[in-house]
Formats: structure tokens, C-alpha cells, sequence
């Protein structure tokens, strides 16, 4: 009987997921670190050059992670240390336990369960989730920053190429499939406490 309720909360628990949340599905702390510097610098919050991040513009945002994000890169900071930085952040790791209670992450090993794959397949194949969200930086190819929706504003040319550049500096070359959900790393700390 109780194997039924967990289930039953499982199956539920992906309705209300946002982009970030996906993402740790799909890759772990460092997809989620990954996918919220990809987002901040397709908003412009973020400026990268030559592989270093910096924060630009005004915009506040709401989501925990990305304020980490921020938070990261007062300065001139490069990609890898904002990544690493935020990836062991309280910010993760309160999005993991989160997916812990809703049964869709592994407790342990911090690995998506069975009903966590099937809540990102299918979400996957609704169109609900961003295309860097699950495959990292590697789904960012060159030009493809420029297309945006036909009511905004041309985007300056050169941002393709930073946001191509940026891809390449988070790619580390390990594979960015489905199956790495792992972080790659340990933060330093240990596995996470009862809740």
C-alpha cells in the first residue's frame, strides 16, 4: 500500500516543475547551473566575452537559482568557476530536495528515479522544456541565438557567436545525454539530510 502512495505522488509531482528543476533531471547541479547562465545571457542579464561572465543590465530576477547566478559574477568571472560555484550553491541543492519529496530523484545518489524519467520524457516531448535544459550547451548552435520570436526585436549579430562561444566553454566534453544525470563532482558535502 505504501509503495501505491509514493507512486501515486511521483506520477503527480512533474505538473508544477519549472525550467530548472528539468534540467537537474536531465543533468544534474551542473545542467541547472548550465542552463541558468544560458538563460540570464538569452535575457541579457549576463555579458559574456572570452569565456568570462559578467552581470550587466537591470533586470532582477525571481528564481533562486539565477540569483545565484548572479551572485557569482559581480565581476568578470570565468564560465567554469560561475558553473562550479553555483552547481554546489543552496540554491541546487534545495532544487534537488524538492525533486527528493516528490519522489522523482533518488535521495542517496541524487540519480532521477524511474517516474523522474518518464516526467522529463514526457515533457520533453511536449515541447514544456528548453532545448539547453536538457542536452547542456551543446544544443546551442551557431546562429541559432539570433531566432527568437517574430514579435521581438533583431538581436545584434554578434550575440550567436557568444552565446556559440559560451557553449563551448561549458562543454567539457563528457557526454550530455539523458543518462549522465550526475553532477560529474562533489560540492563537499555529504548526502542530504533527512527532510
Amino acid at each position: 500500500m505504501t509503495r501505491r502512495f509514493r507512486r501515486g505522488r511521483a506520477d503527480s509531482g512533474g505538473k508544477g516543475l519549472d525550467p530548472y528543476e528539468y534540467a537537474y533531471l536531465a543533468g544534474g547541479g551542473r545542467r541547472v547551473a548550465e542552463s541558468a547562465v544560458v538563460a540570464l545571457t538569452e535575457r541579457r542579464t549576463l555579458a559574456l566575452g572570452a569565456a568570462r561572465l559578467r552581470a550587466i543590465g537591470e533586470e532582477r530576477p525571481e528564481h533562486p537559482v539565477e540569483l545565484a547566478v548572479i551572485a557569482a559574477c559581480p565581476r568578470r568571472r570565468p564560465v567554469r568557476e560561475v558553473i562550479e560555484a553555483v552547481r554546489c550553491s543552496s540554491e541546487v541543492d534545495e532544487v534537488a530536495r524538492r525533486l527528493v519529496s516528490l519522489g522523482l530523484v533518488r535521495r542517496w545518489r541524487r540519480k532521477p528515479t524511474r517516474a523522474g524519467r518518464r516526467c522529463l520524457a514526457d515533457a520533453a516531448s511536449a515541447g514544456h522544456v528548453p532545448a539547453y535544459a536538457l542536452h547542456g550547451p551543446a544544443a546551442l548552435v551557431p546562429g541559432s541565438a539570433r531566432l527568437g520570436p517574430l514579435d521581438a526585436r533583431p538581436v545584434p549579430d554578434g550575440l550567436g557567436r557568444i552565446l556559440a562561444r559560451m557553449g563551448k566553454a561549458l562543454d567539457d566534453g563528457r557526454g550530455h545525454g539523458m543518462d549522465s544525470g550526475t553532477d560529474g563532482g562533489s560540492c563537499g558535502g555529504g548526502g542530504s539530510g533527512g527532510d
